[in-house]
């Protein structure tokens, strides 16, 4: 054993030397301080939450709990489950599809399948009714042509209802697990496929038995995902007149005026989320997925003809009709036909802009100081605050609203009345109702966007460039100006935009932080359609619409050169 080498010497250092560098002479005790008040400021809101579950409420909360809270959580769950079978069936069915299977049109479907992603569930949800409300061109025309007068003389199913919220938010959800089902179906290894048709299995056979159990995970990621969503959403049940917590809590916190009782409301909505994170996790098992490297062969696949392919254009496409190009063209018609002249929305773009550019500033610095803290760093503390800041895009909109709007409120009471008591001046609220305390709530919600890709990209820099960046003279700060930012210049651009896109559609936080007579499109639109002026509000809709549309074209570009083994 003399002449051998020492195990750690034999493969190479478990860290880096620039990381014991840190260690010795604490270059990176800053950052990692810095990535533990960001956690604290990200935490905050869900502390404040989960910190006035026991306090008392006086009757409202007795109340809420014999009307209405029951069905909150009634209609909560049969939104989750229809949602969630519906963007299974869709989202799994596609991928399988476009996947293994050759029909024309299928390369088109690889990366149109994932433009539903750009429509808001809220936008759809208006559209839709537009067109299907009683009033709208489908009943109309089916009472001129048979001749009813009224809606007793037919049947048409109800559009705001429950199972029309299910319709639309499935409509728009479903590519979120398409995409991870798709890429599971594309890393799964040749040789068991081939291996299942060698054993006799037909196409039905092979996906149920092998294919789809070893897609299993990434399916359960789509579903908690597109069910993370669905629990976030306001614009649609709210239109809908579907009664969830959000909108329960929206009521509660602006109707009521009962910051106490609407933070309860919120915990109860915690806990669907904490019960989605660890249903996926349970869906996940113990269970490894390994592949040969096989899988980048050309994929077996099977050749459709006659009725077989008809059924599977019409199943693939139907998703990106309905979910995309239908709204879409219905946006752009009545832009065109009501709203051509009127500009009025133009300061509502600027103000959608400027508060987006802002939060994707302000998530993309956050998200490179928490990204290089850990780099340098890769402690346990830094890793438990890292993973603490980034929970905030598992938490719907509305309870971190409440949970920024309450705390905030209290400082500026205290302030105001510290200030009038021993200057006499009424200062009135500095913090509440600011555009800074919207933008915080913005990066509370958001900055697991910016920080994954960040992290990602980081991740990719080989540790000997850092190792002569300090040869050289630079310290912790220099090397991130000189060497990362230079190299990672792409991903701070794709987590920007993803960040900007996600604040222009954000609905719930916007309406009940947002400043007095301060609109976004998001807000403009849903209050025009509160309104039922529908035909107004397609303007900014198709606004939304359209800026949604570069990130998802971004993904289409990716999706459509990822097939290994190349196209065919």
């Amino acid at each position: 054993m003399n002449g051998t080498a020492p195990l750690d010497t034999a493969v190479g250092p478990r860290n880096p030397p620039f990381f014991k560098m840190e260690r010795k002479f604490g270059f990176g005790s800053g950052w990692v301080i810095s990535t533990l008040l960001i956690a604290v400021l990200v935490g905050a809101p869900v502390a404040f939450i989960l910190g006035h579950v026991f306090v008392s409420s006086g009757d409202i909360w007795g109340h809420l709990a014999q009307t209405v809270l029951p069905l909150y959580i009634v209609n909560s769950i049969l939104l989750m489950i229809g949602v969630g079978a519906c963007v299974m069936v869709g989202g799994v069915g596609t991928a399988w599809l476009v996947t293994m299977c050759r029909f024309p049109g299928r390369n088109t479907l690889e990366w149109a399948l994932l433009l539903p992603m750009a429509m808001p569930a809220y936008v759809v949800a208006y559209t839709y009714t537009g067109l299907l409300d009683f009033s709208g061109p489908v009943q109309t025309l089916l009472r001129d042509v048979f001749g009813w007068s009224s809606s007793r003389d037919y049947w048409f199913p109800e559009i705001r209802s429950l199972g029309g919220a299910i319709a639309v938010m499935s409509l728009v959800l479903y590519p979120y697990v398409y995409l991870l089902a798709r890429s599971a179906f594309m890393e799964q290894s040749v040789c068991v496929l081939e291996a299942s048709r060698t054993l006799g299995r037909g196409p039905w056979s092979g996906f149920f038995k092998v294919a789809l159990p070893l897609a299993r995970p990434s399916i359960a990621a789509g579903t908690a995902l597109a069910l993370m969503e669905t629990l976030n959403d306001f614009g649609t049940v709210h239109y809908f007149a579907v009664d969830t917590f959000t909108t329960g809590i929206y009521r509660t916190w602006l109707g009521l005026g009962e910051p106490t009782v609407a933070s309860q409301l919120g915990a109860v909505l915690l806990l669907f989320v904490l019960a989605l994170v660890i249903i996926e996790r349970i869906s996940r098992g113990v269970a490894r997925f390994h592949h040969t490297t096989s899988r980048y062969r050309r994929l077996p696949g099977y050749q459709l003809s006659g009725w077989r392919c008809l059924t599977a254009q019409l199943f693939s496409f139907s998703g990106l009709f309905f979910g995309f190009v239908l709204p879409a063209t219905i946006l752009a018609w009545w832009s065109l036909r009501y709203s051509v002249l009127n500009f009025d929305f133009l300061p509502i773009v600027r103000n959608s802009f400027l508060l987006a550019l802002v939060a994707a500033l302000a998530a993309v610095s956050v998200g490179v100081v928490m990204a290089y803290a850990q780099r340098l760093s890769p402690s346990p503390t830094t890793r438990s605050a890292v993973r603490l800041a980034s929970l905030g895009y598992a938490i719907p909109g509305s309870v971190i609203a409440v949970g920024t709007m309450a705390p905030l409120a209290m400082i500026d009471n205290i302030v105001a009345t510290f200030v009038s008591e021993h200057f006499g001046v009424n200062v009135g609220m500095l913090l509440t109702g600011s555009i800074a305390a919207l933008v915080y709530a913005y990066l509370v919600r958001f900055l697991a966007v910016s920080f994954n890709g960040i992290e990602a990209s980081l991740a990719k820099v080989t540790h000997s460039m850092e190792a002569a960046s300090r040869t050289l003279g630079q310290g912790a700060f220099g090397t991130l100006r000189r060497v990362h930012i230079p190299l990672i210049r792409g991903s701070l651009l794709t987590a920007g935009l993803l960040v900007f896109v996600d604040v222009m559609k954000e609905l719930p936080a916007t309406l009940i932080m947002r400043p007095f007579n301060f609109d976004t499109l998001a807000v403009r639109t849903f209050s025009l359609a509160s309104d039922e002026r529908l035909m107004e509000a397609a303007a900014p809709a198709l606004v939304i619409v359209l800026v949604g549309l570069l990130p998802v074209i971004m993904l289409s570009y990716a999706v459509a050169k990822s097939r290994p083994g190349g196209k065919s």
